[in-house]
């Protein structure tokens, strides 16, 4: 069987058996490309590859200077490949199953002060070229500081979500599992503004002959929403408005801030795992990490003690 062959019918089964994101799937492709490149250039493929094989390759992406992050994606996928090759008869082998990995890099983070939060959310308000361009700006960032969703998943919120002034919106993450996540009152209010102008577009639209968008966030894209990158401009837009590094603003810090302002007013941990929709709660368990290093910092440039013994 070809290294192609390999490849797409590990695609397949991830698909059908684990509901695999279309992102996630395009990553294994990447990376399980790049392997296989690599073995042909040995004389090897997926079918011939050794234990020795596998442990060079990543040798040699640690050579190129690849991060320990990627080395260990890498890894991961090569061991799932292998499982599933293992599993379908194609191997009586698993060449990857006792190679360990780089292990990740231990950063946490990045997260944004409320105060900060509130800059950002205000420049939204005030941005856009009209007011139909302010309100749909207002809604996307109090929506996504409300909710704490991932950028796919606030672009891709189909307008049904949002009928009825609702006070949870059901989010559909990762791997298709579905979740209830509350909304604030201000993100009430920002939605609620939004549908009147977005319905008002839409019906415009309509009688134009266009069809109506099933999305909260249309676009005239390929997708039909809002694109993820388009929102990451954005968002780096309202940064330099609200006089933030651009830098340390994306989708994602707003999530972590999200996560880290709860988990400081008294959140409970489980309770923030199920809202931001991680599997294992470990991997919610960071932000405990983020809310101790923010402490000592509190302290570092509060405490008269440790301003003292910072001039002596």
């Amino acid at each position: 069987m070809s290294a192609d062959r390999w490849i797409s019918g590990f695609l397949d089964a991830m698909a059908a058996e684990r509901g695999a994101a279309a992102n996630t799937l395009a990553a294994y492709e990447r990376d399980l490309v790049h392997v296989e490149g690599w073995l042909a250039d040995q004389g090897q493929d997926f079918a011939s590859a050794s234990q020795q094989d596998v442990e060079s390759y990543l040798v040699d992406c640690d050579v190129q200077g690849l991060s320990r992050a990627t080395r260990a994606r890498r890894l991961s996928a090569l061991k799932q490949l292998y499982r599933f090759a293992f599993e379908e008869g194609f191997r009586e082998d698993n060449p990857a199953v006792q190679v360990s990995g780089p292990g990740r890099d231990k950063r946490l983070p990045k997260t944004l002060s409320t105060e900060v939060v509130d800059r950002l959310l205000e420049a939204a308000s005030a941005h856009g070229r009209g007011k139909q361009e302010r309100q749909r700006n207002t809604c996307l960032m109090q929506v996504l500081y409300a909710t704490g969703m991932r950028v796919s998943e606030l672009v891709s919120l189909p307008v049904s979500a949002a009928r009825g002034d609702p006070r949870m919106l059901l989010v559909r993450g990762k791997g298709g599992k579905e979740r209830m996540v509350p909304l604030s009152p201000p993100a009430r209010m920002a939605l609620a503004e939004w549908l009147s102008v977005r319905d008002e577009q839409q019906a415009l639209a309509e009688e134009k002959g266009k069809p109506a968008s099933a999305f909260l966030f249309p676009s005239r894209g390929k997708s039909g929403h809002l694109t993820r990158h388009a929102f990451y401009m954005l968002i780096k837009e309202f940064a330099v408005e609200a006089g933030v590094s651009p830098e340390k603003v994306t989708p994602h810090t707003l999530r972590h801030a999200f996560a880290t302002h709860l988990l400081a007013n008294g959140a409970d941990l489980r309770a923030i795992q199920t809202l931001l929709g991680h599997a294992d709660v470990a991997t919610t368990e960071i932000y405990t990490h983020v809310l101790e290093e923010r402490l000592k910092e509190l302290v570092l440039e509060h405490h008269p003690l440790a301003q003292d013994a910072s001039d002596g």
